[in-house]
Order: C-alpha cells, then sequence, then structure tokens
C-alpha cells in the first residue's frame, strides 16, 4: 500500500523520524496545563512500508498545590496515587530529549498545539524536543476529509475502521492509535495527489515549535 505513494520516494520524507507525541494533563484554574503523563513512538517510512524505532513512555509527578481531581480520574485512570511515585518533568522530560540523538525529526500529534504548548513549558528539561517542528494530525483530515462533519480522534477512527485502543485517554494508546492515523493519512493522501513531499505536508499540517514571551515580554510566533 505504501509503494504506490510517491511521498515515500520524497527523500525528505523518507529521512526523517516520525515521533508520534501525546501527553495526559491537568488543567488547574488560572494557570497552565500541567503534563502528568507522556508517551513518544519513533516511526521511520519507506516503500516498504512503516517501522518502529523506538517507544518512551512515563508518568510525570505533578506539582505541589494541583490536584488530581474527580474529573481527571475518570478520564484518564491516572490517580494522585500514581503521580506520587512518579519521577518530575525535569527528569522525565531530560531522558526523553536524550532520546533524540539521530536527527532529523518531526513531531506528530493530534491537535498539536495543545501538544506544542506543553512541550514549549518544559522546553528547560528537552531543549531538543522544543525545536522539532510538528505535524497535525487534525488539519492533515481536514485537509483530506473536509466532508467530515468532526476531526476528532474518536470520529478519526470511526471513520477510518481502526480499531480504537484499550485505555483511549492515556498516553500511549493515544499515541498509537494517533499514530495508525497519521499513517493512513500520509498514504491515502499521498496516493491521491494531495501531497507528494514532506514540504507538502508541512504547508498543510505543519506547525513551527511554540515560542514562550520572556516574563513580563510580549508572545509572538506562536504557532
Amino acid at each position: 500500500m505504501a509503494g504506490v505513494s510517491p511521498l515515500y520516494c520524497d527523500i525528505a520524507f523518507a529521512r526523517h523520524t516520525y515521533l508520534v507525541i501525546d501527553f495526559e494533563a491537568l488543567t488547574p484554574s488560572g494557570r497552565s496545563a500541567v503534563p502528568v503523563e507522556v508517551a513518544v513512538l519513533a516511526l521511520t517510512a519507506t516503500a516498504n512500508g512503516w517501522s518502529e524505532l523506538w517507544s518512551f513512555e512515563s508518568l510525570i509527578a505533578s506539582p505541589a498545590g494541583v490536584p488530581v481531581t474527580s474529573f481527571d480520574v475518570r478520564m484518564t485512570g491516572i490517580t494522585a496515587a500514581m503521580l506520587a511515585t512518579a519521577a518530575g518533568p525535569e527528569r522525565v522530560m531530560a531522558e526523553l530529549d536524550r532520546r533524540l540523538s539521530a536527527p532529523p525529526y518531526r513531531l506528530v500529534a493530534h491537535h498539536a498545539p495543545a501538544e506544542a504548548g506543553l512541550i514549549a513549558h518544559q522546553r528547560r528539561h528537552c531543549p531538543v524536543l522544543a525545536a522539532v517542528p510538528l505535524l497535525d494530525t487534525v488539519r492533515l483530515a481536514r485537509a483530506l476529509y473536509p466532508e467530515l462533519p468532526s476531526h476528532r480522534l474518536d470520529d478519526l477512527i470511526r471513520f477510518l475502521r481502526i480499531e480504537p485502543p484499550g485505555r483511549r485517554h492515556r498516553a500511549m494508546p493515544d499515541v498509537q492509535v494517533t499514530a495508525r492515523v497519521f499513517e493512513r493519512l500520509v498514504t491515502e493522501g499521498g496516493r491521491t495527489g494531495r501531497w507528494r513531499t514532506l514540504s507538502d505536508l508541512d504547508r498543510v499540517g505543519g506547525l513551527a515549535p511554540k515560542r514562550l514571551a520572556p516574563p513580563g515580554g510580549v508572545q509572538v510566533g506562536l504557532f
């Protein structure tokens, strides 16, 4: 299936590693979202299909004063007790950053602005990750399937007839299903001529890394 798409013959596309990423986060009132879990699946594409290079997943301890609410537990299954024994973001994000030793990369996420914002707030701990451009599967899906009324992940899973993960709203299951959605978007869009090169993908679904303004400054160049 992959071999019929000209995208897989694009040198720039083929030389990149695609890091499908997802965070689970708490959203305390009056402050930025706080990551409590991260997962990454590193993929490479060839004319013969996709290969998994490595994976990474970890819970992340939440800061003091940020409670895990009953709503958070219902959504993710992540409890305060689970986070109590987790490493802090400075260790988790630094460990993930050390994995990025063979560029070039593209981050892939469903609704990538959310992931871009979480990464930007952790950029001190993961400077390599924070500099990687992103591809948003929401934007790619909107371009490829404009007739759909919604491009939420669950709706795309149903539309593409992809088996849903057993634990939605946990980072690694969401990464695994997002990877399958991304593979389908890349292949089907390439086959129909919607995109032929990585530059085409960037033009349709690309995001620059998010930049945060210094304290007291004006925020510019968000996406």
